[in-house]
């Protein structure tokens, strides 16, 4: 797992990589000043930092289904004596693993 200052020297690279940047103001396109840049710095850190640390709940949750799906595999493992909703739920975990 990565620090928060070494995601900053990887959002750094890339900013630098991704030079010159422009924003829309009043419909004139300019380059980002020094602040932008630094603004755009941090921001992309910390959202690497957010994915890096977070990431895996939004992975389980889109791969999870919604509720009335899971509680379908409920209802027909309890009729069919089957675990398809355990299986999926330990798959589900297995495949987007908490971070340590």
């Amino acid at each position: 797992m990565a620090t928060l200052e070494e995601l900053t020297v990887v959002a750094t690279q890339e900013i630098e990589d991704a030079k010159p940047m422009y924003k829309q103001v009043n419909n004139e396109r300019l380059e980002f000043t020094d602040a932008d840049y630094d603004q755009a710095i941090i921001d992309l850190a910390n959202s690497k930092f957010d994915q890096q640390e977070n990431g895996y709940k939004t992975a389980r949750q889109e791969a999870y289904g919604d509720l009335a799906s899971q509680l379908d595999m409920q209802y027909w493992d309890l009729v069919n004596s089957t675990t398809t909703w355990k299986d999926h739920i330990a798959q589900v975990k297995a495949d987007n693993p908490k971070p340590e």
